[in-house]
């Protein structure tokens, strides 16, 4: 076995290893500041990587909100002819439209009057408050004197014309007389005034001031205008409240008398409608018959209105209202859902899709029901053909169609049982528009005057609209029906059944 040899370079050989070890250490030092270099490259990505997604994540939600923006242009506008969309805010242009567009369809039968149809014209009166005799002077041909020449009656003609509107002051002195039996002295029948202005409006001015503010919606500033000059007469605002505030009080008795009359009827139509008064957003109701109309505010929109209204009397009462859930909360003995509501939304959706036949299948079934009910006004028409109809639709698929198209089935499935009650009795209408015809004064008023200044002022309108509405639903003179409520007449004149 061979010996081993003596190791005499230890000393090289471990300075050979330092310098290995050392050449090693720079390496690491080298590769740790890479290392160090590219973590920091690496979360400065990350974090720009994280701000990319977010500013994609913006983004994105801007496109989604513009393009939210942008559907509602891209969609048929609604108007008040295929929504419920008042005429006072929809733009000029539909209003142009909703002029000359309606949702009868086309007749075959020409335009204008139609044949057979009797014309009118103004007559003449048989006995004229003055008559003028006119002939010529000269004659035409060759200028001689026709003065002594008889006269041929040629033709009549008559002119109406106003006379000069002056208010006519009347001054009435009032003496007492003593009795020379007693020494008792006696006055007329009339009251004696005791302080206060010692000039006063009759019953003519003050009709003529509550029909003008509130037949015509004339603002007081404006009423006070007219009657300065057309009348002559200088009359405060402080004047015209006080006269609309005496009539709502007189007309008191009356406005009892429509109550009653509203909670015996059989069929009742209701709508309300956003009132603003005082600053403040109030709701006006209308409860109406084909004779009667009753006008009141309310600081909300529930059914309880209505219960505190009329109370039990609700469940004798068919109702004829929109699809507001207050109606359908209260105990009424049948109800009627307003079918030229449902139209018009039925027409927005056959504008917003055109492809799909479901709103068109719809819109004809409910047209067809209400021609059937014109065509046999007295009638008592079998609904079940016609709910089975609808019941077809009801089951057919939406959901590949958009949310409108969703949620108007969804409506009709609540109220399923309240479409076709008009057939079956003739007396209850297939529409609202009596309650929406009523209201609408109210909506022309505040148009008008913007708001109402007080609840007083508000009240007096809707109780005197109330009274004039009625008047005019029995074909009587809203301006004559005034004068019987200032001079204490609320019987017959107004109230003949």
């Amino acid at each position: 076995m061979p010996m081993k040899q003596p190791i005499n370079d230890i000393s090289s050989i471990l300075q050979s290893m330092a310098s290995e070890m050392q050449s090693m250490r720079k390496d690491l030092d080298g590769q740790h500041q890479e290392i160090c270099r590219l973590t920091r490259g690496t979360q400065a990505q990350a974090k720009e990587i994280h701000s990319l997604k977010r500013k994609v994540k913006e983004r994105d939600n801007t496109i989604d909100d513009l393009q939210n923006r942008l559907s509602k242009y891209e969609e048929p506008p609604k108007n008040s002819n295929n929504s419920s969309t008042p005429p006072s805010k929809e733009k000029l242009k539909d209003e142009v439209v909703r002029r000359t567009k309606s949702l009868r369809k086309k007749s075959d039968k020409p335009v204008g009057g139609q044949k057979g149809h009797q014309g009118t014209t103004r007559t003449m009166v048989d006995n004229p408050d003055e008559t003028v005799e006119e002939s010529a002077d000269y004659c035409t041909g060759c200028g001689h004197d026709l003065s002594d020449s008889p006269k041929e009656l040629d033709y009549i003609s008559q002119v109406v014309s106003i006379p000069p509107l002056r208010a006519v002051v009347k001054e009435i002195r009032h003496y007492v007389r003593r009795c020379s039996r007693c020494g008792n002295q006696s006055r007329p029948y009339a009251p004696r005034r005791r302080g206060g202005n010692s000039v006063t409006y009759d019953q003519s001015v003050q009709a003529l001031v509550v029909y003008m503010n509130v037949v015509q919606c004339i603002p007081y500033q404006r009423l006070q205008s007219i009657l300065e000059a057309v009348f002559g007469i200088e009359m405060s605002q402080g004047t015209i409240a006080n006269i609309l505030q005496s009539a709502k009080a007189k007309a008191g008795p009356a406005i009892e008398m429509i109550k009653e009359s509203i909670s015996r009827s059989r069929v009742v139509g209701f709508d309300e409608s956003g009132c603003y008064c005082d600053k403040r957003l109030d709701w006006s109701w209308i409860a109406q018959t084909n004779l009667r109309t009753l006008v009141f505010r309310a600081n909300n929109r529930s059914g309880k209105v209505l219960e505190d209204m009329f109370g039990d009397t609700l469940k004798n009462i068919t109702a004829v209202t929109d699809r507001h859930s207050a109606y359908f909360s209260l105990d009424f003995a049948d109800h009627q859902i307003c079918l030229s509501h449902i139209l018009r939304e039925v027409q927005y959706l056959t504008e917003l899709d055109g492809d799909q036949q479901w709103s068109v299948e719809l819109q004809n079934l409910l047209g067809e029901a209400i021609h059937t009910r014109n065509e046999s006004p007295t009638e008592v028409i079998d609904k079940a053909p016609w709910l089975s109809r609808l019941d077809r639709l009801l089951q057919q698929s939406v959901e590949h169609l958009k949310d409108e198209f969703r949620r108007l089935k969804n409506g009709l499935i609540k109220c399923r049982d309240y479409v076709f009650k008009f057939l079956e009795n003739p007396a209850v209408p297939s529409h609202n528009n009596g309650s929406e015809r009523g209201i609408r004064k109210l909506k022309i008023k505040q148009k008008v005057s913007g708001t109402f200044r007080s609840d007083e002022g508000a009240d007096a309108f809707m109780a005197l609209h109330s009274i004039t509405d009625t008047a005019w639903k029995n074909k009587q003179s809203p301006l004559d029906a005034i004068l019987a409520i200032l001079n204490g007449e609320t019987g017959d004149y107004v109230f003949a059944e």
